[in-house]
Order: structure tokens, then C-alpha cells, then sequence
């Protein structure tokens, strides 16, 4: 069992920067594929990130450049930089974790990005 808790959302202007974390329970979260998905209002919910446990990211056309996804296995957390914040990135930002065919989520973290 995987238990995930993000924090860092807020209102934050165009242009300007967040870091999310995602602190998560459990045994050998190295092992886990750890993700940061979104959905904004009336959207589905779209992979932001994932690193693997070896460290191997990949990142949605929408934000490469932009966001960086990293873990410290030794804090059990993944984090989430987002630089050069754009309106569109408004949404709510779920920390996902993969591990052995399941899939654990959190409640997640609103972002707003308003002038």
C-alpha cells in the first residue's frame, strides 16, 4: 500500500514559479514509477511527468522546458519545479505512483496561475 500526500500549490502570476512535493508512505518507493498528472476544469486528467526509479523522466509536450520532475528516495518524495508559469497550467496536480501494475494516487494539489 502506497500512500501519497502533495503539497506546494497556490496562486502564483504568469510567468512565475511553484515547487511541488509529494511525500509518499510504504516500502521501497525507489522501485516506484513516481508521476505528477493534472486536470484542469472540465478537462481529463494528462500526464505532467514521471521519473523512474532509475531516473529516467519523461515530460508532456506542453511543459518540457519548463518543468523538472526529481526524487529523493532517501525523503520518499518527488517534486515538481514548474518555472515560467502559464494560465493553461492552471489545474489540480495529483501525485501518481506505479508500482507492480497498481496505481496510487493523492487527493492533489490546486494551482492557480492568475494575474
Amino acid at each position: 500500500q502506497v500512500q501519497l500526500v502533495e503539497s506546494g500549490g497556490g496562486l502564483v502570476q504568469p510567468g512565475g514559479s511553484l515547487r511541488l512535493s509529494c511525500a509518499a508512505s510504504g516500502s521501497f518507493f525507489s522501485l516506484n514509477r513516481m508521476g505528477w498528472y493534472r486536470q484542469a476544469p472540465g478537462n481529463r486528467r494528462e500526464l505532467v511527468a514521471f521519473i523512474t526509479g532509475g531516473g529516467s523522466t519523461n515530460y508532456a509536450d506542453a511543459v518540457k522546458g519548463r518543468f523538472t520532475i526529481s526524487r529523493d528516495n532517501a525523503k520518499n518524495t518527488v517534486y515538481l519545479q514548474m518555472n515560467s508559469l502559464k494560465p493553461e497550467d492552471t489545474a489540480v496536480y495529483y501525485c501518481n505512483a506505479f508500482r507492480a501494475g497498481l496505481d496510487y494516487w493523492g487527493k492533489g494539489t490546486l494551482v492557480t496561475i492568475s494575474a
